[in-house]
Order: structure tokens, then C-alpha cells, then sequence
């Protein structure tokens, strides 16, 4: 036996743990559900399974509360992507900086994201209660009514928008924070000498070598986002008049709380299909941009 034979023996052996894991835990689900979209499986009849073929789909498509949800996290992507990524990169540019109380400053920006999102989700529903939260009490004080949030089909949305976005920030400001630090200090002198004001540094020198890093953070921040169940799940249970309803969350309910597998199941494979349309089209766009 050659040499590169007993190589990739040893590499087959040593990914054959990970393998078996992966087709477990993720490839044999995706075939089940697949498998299951196209049957009217109940959950709590499970040797009465009959082929629908495409009627869950057609139903799907005709589903008011669907169709709201893929609206909602359309619209909670556009909106926590800009205001989570560039809270996390003003935060990586303020401690940035040598200065004292910069440990400090790192663990308090990240310990939201070590807390449990059903914690960080209780927490701000009692600041952010209507008539007793600590933000209500904050506005009163200087002259602003009361707003209802979480329990406003315009407000609860954006709401959720910003508690995720604080959330998440501390992760991708110490990913901002390396790529800053990797930034040669000879190319900041260099803009020095040409005369280049703080801005002008920010924009042509610091914003293109973090590009990136950027590109990651937007990935990363992307899928998160349409993986969006705790909060609305803890906050709102999908409402007011399903505002915050998610795909994630209504698939969770079909499934679990209905018992409609073969639904959910079909439900799963539009939006897997529909992250991936997404997924496909940002890697284009990001290679075009490289180019």
C-alpha cells in the first residue's frame, strides 16, 4: 500500500465521526422533511400517513399568516442588519483606543451575548412593560407619552428589532475589534503624512481594509436573523395581529403545537429554499465587489 493511499485512509478515518454526525443530525432530517412535505402527516396518527402530493404547498401559498411571517423577517433582515453591524463596529472603534477601562467596557459590551435569549427576552419585557417598564418611566420624565411596543402591531416589529440588535452587537464588535487590530499602523502613517483628517482615515483607509471582515460579520449577522424565533416566541407569541409571526416560529407552531408535520414539513423545505436563493445571491454579490 503507497503512501497516499494510507494518507487518505487516515483522513477518511478521522472525518468519519464528523460524517456520521452531520448525515444524523442534518442531511437524514432534510431528506425526512422533504419526504414528509408531501404527505398529510399528523402527529398524533402516525401509521395513517397519505401522499397529498403538492397540496401542502399550494396551501402554503394561499396561507395569510405565511405569507406575513416571510413580510415580517424580510423586514426585521433589512432593519437589524445595518443597526446591529454598525452598532458592533462603533463600539470596536471606541475601545479600540488605548485607554483605561477598556476590559471593562469589552465585558460589558459582550455579556448580552452569553445571556440566554429567553433571559435577555423576560428582561426587556418588564423595561419595556406599558404602564410600570423602566423605558415608559424614562420618556414620561422628559414629556414623552408612553408607547405601547411590544403590544403595537406598527411598534412590536422594531421593537424586537433593537433588543435583538443589542443583543448580538458584543459578538460582532470583537470580530470588528480584530480586523481593526490587524490593520498595519505603518498605512494609518502614511495617511498622516498625506494629511488626512479623522474621516477621511475612517473612509479610504480603515472602512476598505475591514472589508473583509465586514463581508463575515454580514453573513453570519444574515443568518441569524432568519433563524428569529425566541424572541417573538417570549415577547409577543407572533402578535399583535401576527406582526412578529416568523417562519421559523410558525413552523414551530404547525409542527409542534398543531401537530401538522406534513405541513411544517413543507413549510421548511420554501423557506430553506428561500435562504438559500438569499445565501446564493449575497456570495455573488460579495465576489462581484472583491472583483
Amino acid at each position: 500500500m503507497n503512501i497516499n493511499k494510507k494518507e487518505n485512509i487516515a483522513a477518511y478515518i478521522f472525518l468519519a465521526p464528523a460524517l456520521i454526525l452531520l448525515g444524523l443530525f442534518l442531511v437524514y432530517p432534510s431528506l425526512l422533511a422533504i419526504y414528509y412535505s408531501f404527505t398529510d402527516y399528523y402527529l398524533l396518527t402516525p401509521n395513517d400517513i397519505n401522499f397529498v402530493w403538492l397540496e401542502n404547498f399550494i396551501a402554503i401559498f394561499k396561507d395569510p399568516i405565511f405569507i406575513q411571517s416571510l413580510k415580517n423577517i424580510a423586514l426585521f433582515v433589512v432593519l437589524v442588519i445595518p443597526i446591529q453591524v454598525g452598532a458592533a463596529l462603533g463600539l470596536a472603534l471606541l475601545i479600540n483606543k488605548q485607554r483605561k477601562g477598556n476590559i471593562f467596557f469589552k465585558v460589558a459590551y459582550f455579556s448580552p451575548v452569553v445571556l440566554s435569549l429567553v433571559v435577555i427576552s423576560v428582561l426587556w419585557l418588564y423595561l419595556l412593560n406599558p404602564s410600570e417598564g423602566l423605558i415608559n418611566n424614562i420618556l414620561v420624565n422628559v414629556g414623552i407619552d408612553p408607547q405601547p411596543f411590544l403590544s403595537s402591531p406598527t411598534q412590536a416589529m422594531v421593537t424586537i428589532v433593537f433588543v435583538s440588535a443589542w443583543q448580538g452587537a458584543g459578538y460582532q464588535m470583537l470580530i470588528f475589534l480584530a480586523g481593526l487590530q490587524n490593520i498595519p499602523g505603518e498605512v494609518y502613517e502614511a495617511g498622516k503624512i498625506d494629511g488626512v483628517n479623522k474621516w477621511q482615515k475612517f473612509y479610504y483607509i480603515t472602512l476598505p481594509l475591514l472589508k473583509p471582515t465586514s463581508i463575515l460579520i454580514m453573513i453570519t449577522t444574515l443568518i441569524s436573523a432568519f433563524k428569529l424565533i425566541i424572541q417573538p416566541m417570549v415577547m409577543t407569541q407572533g402578535g399583535p395581529m401576527n406582526a412578529t409571526m416568523t417562519p421559523v416560529y410558525y413552523i414551530y407552531q404547525s409542527g409542534f403545537s398543531d401537530r401538522m408535520i406534513g405541513y411544517a414539513s413543507a413549510m421548511t423545505v420554501i423557506f430553506g429554499i428561500i435562504i438559500g436563493i438569499v445565501a446564493i445571491i449575497q456570495s455573488r454579490v460579495s465576489r462581484e465587489d472583491d472583483n
